[in-house]
């Protein structure tokens, strides 16, 4: 299978709504994107002190704008998060204190990602045993460097 490879700059800003308070988070970093022939793209970036996972990698699946998968590994820690539209997917979650599982619920993909560059929109809630524990917003902008 063939597939392109671009370093990009990516900028994220993340917007979580729980419990009446709203936390936003902003990073900028260099990754690569990739895009495979079968219209699955990738986009990898390594995260620093800011957000908490410094050593970790992190890489988003994107089939579309119907399915995003977000992958971060690192010393003992991988989490897989995946966001669909319309689908409720249940996936495990480290933390310090252990593995949680939760449920994550897609409910908006907007995907404009080009060889050029583009963004993503993600938004989706997440639930602990079935109940809401926040609302998320991601946005990603990618700029070939």
């Amino acid at each position: 299978m063939k597939f392109q490879q671009k370093n990009v700059l990516i900028v994220l800003k993340g917007v979580q709504r729980a419990d009446g308070e709203r936390d936003v988070v902003e990073l900028s970093t260099l990754g690569k994107y990739y895009k495979l022939e079968n219209g699955v793209d990738y986009l990898t970036y390594e995260e620093s002190e800011t957000t908490g996972f410094e050593g970790c990698t992190t890489i988003l699946k994107m089939e579309g704008n119907r399915r995003v998968t977000i992958t971060r590994t690192g010393d003992n820690l991988r989490t897989e998060l995946i966001v669909e539209r319309g689908v409720r997917n249940q996936c495990s979650y480290e933390t310090d204190v252990g593995a949680l599982t939760m449920g994550i619920c897609g409910e908006r993909i907007i995907n404009t990602l080009q060889e050029q560059g583009g963004k993503l929109e993600l938004h989706y809630t997440l639930d602990i045993n079935t109940s809401l524990a926040s609302e998320n917003e991601l946005y990603i902008t990618v700029k070939e460097c």
